[in-house]
């Protein structure tokens, strides 16, 4: 079979899965800033140009920005190859007038593990709790140069999600796993 049809076909099947599950965005690759800021400002104007609630187009807009920032800056601070800095981003509605940004990358195992535990704790608190843990995160003095990893930006989300956030940690081996965090806004 000629591989240019078959590339049609399955660009049509992935299509078709994509609308099915109303994936307004998915991207699959390394990150760049300019990147990051492309697919965050195409996504702002479709929200913005189908939805009546601006709050929603700007809370999903930087809750995106923020898992992507993270992801990048997570995987340059370990200084991982191009292969291993890649992040895989998937924007959906859930046709409640609600959206799912899911983002996901390599990280080193126990990095993993410490934020599902970070989300876990996260998701026990309520809406008021998280306010309150926002504020005295932003009051705590930052050391230059020091990293603060799973802070005051993973609050930030879990304050702006409508659900408890998601986490999952799949094992790659060689002491590297694929973490996934999902934010219902």
């Amino acid at each position: 079979m000629d591989s240019a049809l078959t590339t049609s076909r399955s660009l049509s099947s992935l299509r078709d899965f994509f609308t099915h599950e109303r994936i307004l965005i998915c991207f699959n690759g390394p990150t760049s800033r300019s990147l990051i800021g492309e697919i965050g400002v195409a996504l702002k104007e479709h929200i913005e140009t189908t939805r009546d609630c601006m709050s929603s187009a700007m809370d999903v807009f930087s809750v995106y920005i923020e898992m992507s920032q993270n992801i990048r800056h997570y995987t340059s601070n370990r200084s991982y190859s191009d292969l291993e800095a890649t992040a895989t981003v998937v924007i959906a509605e859930t046709g409640v007038d609600k959206y799912v940004v899911s983002a996901g990358n390599m990280v080193d195992t126990a990095d993993g593990q410490h934020l599902l535990d970070r989300v876990e704790a996260l998701g026990r608190l309520d809406k008021v709790e998280l306010k309150s843990l926002y504020k005295e995160q932003l009051r705590k003095p930052r050391e230059e140069g020091v990293a603060t990893g799973a802070g005051l930006g993973l609050i930030d989300i879990a304050r702006k999600s409508s659900e408890p956030l998601q986490a999952s940690l799949d094992e790659l081996g060689g002491g590297k796993a694929f973490f996934t965090l999902r934010a219902t806004i």
